[in-house]
């Protein structure tokens, strides 16, 4: 029998300052400026966005978790010809977007409520860049993070898609994920450290023949896209040339 994911229910705090989205007291699982609400507060959305390295100018982008819709809202402003899907499980959370200032549904933005683990599996939609940050309140769903999730996710992807993945190290089923994500995804995979925590690491995965962007590369990538990106892109090409250095042998290799 499969087990059925329970929805938490979403509580919002907010001062003069912020707008912040809990599922309980253990973490804040997105945050809003009031006067920015199209910047992305936390780090590790940050570095998520390092994706850009990799897929410049993606034409869709499907992402799993909504949460306050802080990636969803960058990229809806920052890449005005991509069309933009976002699963969210959670009918309660879906149920305060317009609190969040997440953009109504249009020909290219849309909020759809289904398991983000079965929204993978239908070959109907294939992005250039998937977004990954299902988490609730027991922490990343196990159905979010197996084997068969990440290659259901490679075989979603477009010819040269990537996959990013928000994961969090002190989770304990963190390196079955690592060993999951290196058995689908092979060489084509590395961690970058977040920006602004201890604990999130932020997963790239690619799907192609395209060699890894060298950090002369990826920093070429940054410099053209500073214009039109609020991200410092700079910082994450070093935070994923530091991730190539990643001890695969303890965590990422099947046993």
């Amino acid at each position: 029998m499969k087990r059925e994911r329970k929805a938490s229910k979403p509580l919002v705090i907010e001062n003069d300052q912020v707008v912040s989205l809990y599922f309980d007291a253990r973490g804040v699982q997105s945050t809003m400026l009031r006067h920015y609400p199209y910047a992305l507060a936390l780090g590790y959305t940050r570095t998520m966005m390092g994706f850009l390295l990799f897929q410049p100018f993606p034409r869709r982008i499907s992402m799993i978790g909504l949460g306050g819709g802080s990636l969803a809202k960058y990229c809806y402003r920052h890449l005005p010809d991509t069309e933009i899907a976002v699963v969210e499980i959670n009918p309660q959370v879906i149920a305060l977007r317009d609190r969040f200032h997440v953009p109504r549904d249009s020909e290219r933005f849309k909020v759809i409520c289904a398991d983000g683990a079965q929204y993978v599996t239908v070959p109907d939609y294939r992005p250039d860049v998937l977004l990954i940050d299902g988490f609730n309140a027991d922490g990343l769903p196990a159905e979010l993070g197996s084997r068969t999730f990440y290659e259901a996710c490679r075989r979603r992807l477009s010819d040269n898609g990537v996959m990013v993945a928000n994961l969090v190290t002190d989770e304990p089923d963190f390196h079955h994920y690592l060993r999951s994500l290196r058995e689908v995804f092979a060489d084509a995979v590395t961690l970058a450290p977040s920006e602004g925590s201890e604990h999130n690491v932020t997963v790239f995965a690619w799907k192609g023949a395209d060699e890894f962007p060298s950090l002369a590369t990826m920093l070429d990538r940054a410099r053209a896209l500073e214009p039109t990106h609020a991200v410092n892109l700079h910082a994450t090409a070093a935070r994923i040339e530091y991730g190539k250095r990643f001890n695969w042998d303890r965590y990422g290799q099947a046993s």
